[in-house]
């Protein structure tokens, strides 16, 4: 018997949806601001992170949020492609983030959790979306 209604999870799945969209806002405000703003101890120290300077760093952070955000559009709109690709691309925002931490760590740690619970909601109930 297959049921046509969608469950109570889906809901998880349109949270992560829009929690994806925001994280991507957000990665979007970070490239930017370092892309047009001063090279300052904000992002990184004088020496650099992991041999990235700010302007590499703020390309990173653009280009990632708008992956982000395309994906949150495709995500809610029912692909299921948009799932994998969701997950993979917030583990690499994670990773980016644990990164950052060292300059910017109670954002970091914000953005860090809402990637956990990304994740969670895509993998455990983002079947849900789907229908």
């Amino acid at each position: 018997m297959s049921d046509t209604h969608a469950s109570g999870w889906a809901g998880w799945g349109v949270f992560a949806g829009v929690m994806l969209m925001i994280a991507g806002f957000i990665d979007l405000i970070y490239g930017i601001a370092a892309l047009i703003g001063p090279d300052s101890a904000y992002f990184i120290t004088d020496a650099g992170l992991f041999g990235v300077d700010v302007q590499g760093w703020g390309w990173w952070h653009l280009i990632s949020g708008a992956l982000l955000i395309l994906v949150a559009f495709a995500l809610l709109a029912g692909a299921t492609w948009a799932r994998v690709v969701a997950i993979i691309l917030v583990a690499l925002n994670a990773l980016g983030q644990l990164s950052l931490m060292s300059a910017q760590p109670w954002l970091s740690l914000a953005i860090l959790a809402v990637d956990v619970v990304i994740i969670y909601a895509l993998t455990v109930h983002g079947r849900e979306l789907k229908r």
